[in-house]
C-alpha cells in the first residue's frame, strides 16, 4: 500500500464498527443520536487533518469542511459528499473479516459456524476480485460499506492532499451527512453553506460505476377502515379491511412489480401490509425513470382508491401520496460537464466507466434539484444492505485515485 492510501483500511474498519443505523420512525435530524455522535467524531478528525471551516451545519446536520485552494487562479469549487448512516439490516456489533489475496474462486465463510458464505454460484462478482483484499461481514450484520467506504475514501483523499501541498488543486468541499438510507438526509442540505459549484456523491457500488440517471420516486401510505362483525352475520354488513387491501393490490398491473421488472421498467412495490378485518395499513413505493409515466402511475393509484370508495359507498380508503425524489438526469440537463469530467478521470486511470440507469436514487438526486449538479461515483460496495456485503480494498484505493484525478482535471476549467 502506498502512502496515498495509508491508514484507509484502519479508518474504514473503525467507521464500520461504529453503529450509525438511521431510524425511519424518528422526526429528529439526524434520526438517531448515534449518528450525531459519529458526525462529531468525523468533524474532529477533519479538524485534526487541518481542513478549514470544519462545522456541522445546523440546518442539515452535515459535517462540512474545506480543503483550501493552492493555486493562484479560479477554477470551479468541487464538492464530495457521502452519508454515514447504514440501512435497516442488523448493524449492531459489526465484526469485519479481512480476506487477503483472494484467489477468485474459493468460498468465503462468514463467521466460524459456517452457516453463511459467499460463493461464486450466488455471487459471480467475486471472480473479479482475484488477488484483492476483501473486507466482508461475519454473517451476523451488514458491513456498512454503503456508505462508509465513501466516507473513508473522501477523508483519505483529504489527508493525502493536506500532507502534499505540492499537488495542485482548486478549492474542495467535503460534506458528510446522515439519514440517506431513510430518504430524508438531503432534504435540508444547505447548498449555499456548502459552497461548491459542482459535486459528486461517492456512494455507488462496484468499480467504474458512474450514475446520473435515477428513478423518479414516490411513496403511498394507505389506511383502510373496515367494519368488523361476526362472520355468522357478515353478509351485506362486514367490510374486511384486509380484503379491500388485497382488492386494491390486485387492481394494479401484475407485471409492474419490483420482482418482475428490470432496466428502465418502473413498478409499484408493496413493502408493508398489516392489520385486521377492522383496520389495515399498506405502504407502497412507486418508481419510474420516465417522469410522465411516473405521474400516470400515481394517478392510477389515486383512481383505484377513488373507485374502491365509490364501491363501498363512503370514504373508507385514505391515502397519503408524496414524492421522494426525481430523476437525476433531468436535473443535470445542461450540466453534463460534471459527468464528462468523472468519465474522463476514470478513462485516464484505465477504469471503464459503467454507466446505466440506476434502479434507485441517491442524495445527489435531491441536491441536484437544489441547483448543485451532483452525479454519483463508485465507492466499491457489493451486496449492500445484507450479511453478504463486502468491499475490495483495491477498489477503494481506485476510488481515491478517481477523486484526485477529478481535482487534477478541474485545473483545466479556468
Amino acid at each position: 500500500m502506498t502512502e496515498k492510501y495509508e491508514g484507509m483500511l484502519e479508518r474504514f474498519l473503525k467507521y464500520v464498527k461504529t453503529e450509525t443505523r438511521s431510524n425511519p420512525a424518528s422526526t429528529t435530524i439526524p434520526s438517531d443520536p448515534k449518528e450525531t455522535a459519529f458526525l462529531k467524531e468525523l468533524a474532529a478528525e477533519l479538524e485534526d487533518l487541518g481542513l478549514d471551516n470544519v462545522h456541522i451545519n445546523p440546518q442539515s446536520s452535515y459535517v462540512m469542511a474545506t480543503i483550501p485552494s493552492n493555486i493562484d487562479y479560479k477554477v470551479p469549487v468541487i464538492g464530495y459528499i457521502a452519508h454515514i448512516d447504514t440501512a435497516d439490516f442488523n448493524a449492531t456489533n459489526v465484526n469485519p473479516q479481512i480476506v487477503e489475496d483472494y484467489d477468485g474462486e474459493s468460498d468465503i465463510y462468514l463467521g466460524e459456524d459456517g452457516k453463511f458464505k459467499l460463493t461464486l454460484a450466488d455471487f459471480p462478482s467475486l471472480a473479479k476480485y482475484k488477488g484483492d483484499t476483501l473486507i466482508t461481514t461475519d454473517g451476523t450484520t451488514l458491513l456498512g460499506a454503503d456508505d462508509k467506504s465513501g466516507v473513508a475514501e473522501i477523508i483519505t483523499m483529504a489527508e493525502y492532499l493536506m500532507a502534499h501541498p505540492e499537488i495542485k488543486h482548486g478549492e474542495i468541499k467535503i460534506g458528510l451527512g446522515p439519514d440517506e438510507e431513510i430518504g430524508t438526509g438531503a432534504d435540508h442540505f444547505d447548498v449555499k453553506d456548502f459552497g461548491a459549484d459542482l459535486a459528486y456523491t461517492v456512494d455507488g457500488g462496484p468499480l467504474g460505476e458512474l450514475e446520473y440517471e435515477t428513478f423518479n420516486a414516490a411513496q403511498a401510505e394507505i389506511e383502510i377502515q373496515g367494519k368488523e362483525v361476526h362472520t355468522a352475520v357478515a353478509k351485506g354488513t362486514m367490510i374486511n379491511a384486509l380484503q379491500v387491501g388485497i382488492d386494491l393490490h390486485d387492481s394494479l398491473p401484475i407485471h409492474d412489480r419490483a420482482e418482475r421488472t428490470e432496466g428502465r421498467e418502473g413498478f409499484y412495490h408493496l413493502y408493508k401490509m398489516e392489520g385486521t378485518v377492522d383496520h389495515a395499513k399498506m405502504t407502497y413505493i412507486i418508481r419510474d425513470h420516465d417522469r410522465e409515466v411516473f405521474e400516470e402511475r400515481k394517478h392510477l393509484l389515486e383512481r383505484i382508491v377513488a373507485g374502491l370508495n365509490a364501491e363501498l359507498g363512503e370514504e373508507r380508503v385514505t391515502m397519503k401520496l408524496y414524492d421522494q425524489y426525481y430523476n437525476l438526469k433531468d436535473a443535470l440537463d445542461g450540466h453534463m460537464e460534471v459527468v464528462d469530467m468523472a468519465k474522463q478521470a476514470m478513462e485516464e486511470l484505465g477504469i471503464k466507466p459503467d454507466i446505466y440507469p440506476v434502479r434507485g436514487g441517491t442524495d445527489g438526486s435531491k441536491i441536484s434539484y437544489m441547483g448543485l449538479p451532483t452525479p454519483n461515483l463508485f465507492a466499491g460496495g457489493e451486496n449492500m444492505h445484507s450479511r453478504f456485503e463486502y468491499v475490495s480494498l483495491q477498489t477503494m484505493e481506485k476510488a481515491v485515485d478517481v477523486l484526485l484525478k477529478i481535482n487534477e482535471l478541474n485545473l483545466q476549467n479556468k
